[in-house]
């Protein structure tokens, strides 16, 4: 028996064709499985969230509720920006898996004060570490600070729990909140 190779060809191609298919389309179910969200509709971490109510917090408070060791803005007719970049160190009660069960928030901030036209390297700072109590409304603000009788490093040990002590001694902020933060100034400042 004489197969013409058209027919061959096209059963071959048919069977490969299918095959393609059947790969296909189990490929596209084990990543449906593999990846049940898309990216983009993921709630943001708890890690996240805190950071953006520690910035909010921040940005939205008086200067002199996170003053530091006398440092403030001249007075204005029109109140000066605080723009602040944060890195959260960690939270209490550590098993808190949502935003509304964390009570104490430990982390650092560095914040200018944005006064208009002037620039970052001449603005009032505010920086160091931070604690927010999330159980006032509005969340209370500490800083860390040397008094005349307590060192700053004493000091940051009996505020801090020892693993977000440690933390404070060596961490600031990550080299893209720090681009953010001097981008958000620059806007607040009227200088970009």
């Amino acid at each position: 028996m004489t197969v013409p190779w058209k027919g061959l060809a096209g059963r071959l191609r048919n069977r490969y064709v299918g095959a393609a298919a059947i790969l296909l389309v189990a490929s596209a179910g084990a990543a449906v499985l593999a990846y049940p969200e898309a990216p983009e509709a993921k709630a943001p971490d708890l890690n996240s969230q805190i950071a953006t109510l520690m910035r909010g917090t921040l940005e939205q408070s008086d200067p002199e509720q996170h003053n530091h060791a006398g440092h403030a803005a001249a007075q204005q007719a029109t109140p000066a920006a605080v723009i602040c970049g944060v890195h959260p160190y960690g939270h209490e009660p550590a098993q808190a898996t949502t935003l509304d069960q964390v009570r104490t928030v430990y982390g650092f901030h560095l914040c200018g004060v944005a006064e208009q036209k002037r620039p970052w390297d001449v603005a009032v700072k505010l920086a160091g570490p931070v604690i927010l109590d999330l159980s006032t409304s509005p969340p209370g603000i500490q800083v860390v600070e040397a008094t005349e009788d307590v060192k700053f490093a004493d000091r940051l040990r009996q505020m801090f729990p020892p693993k977000y002590a440690d933390l404070a001694s060596k961490e600031a902020l990550a080299e893209s909140e720090m681009a953010d933060l001097r981008r958000r100034y620059d806007t607040a400042a009227g200088l970009a």
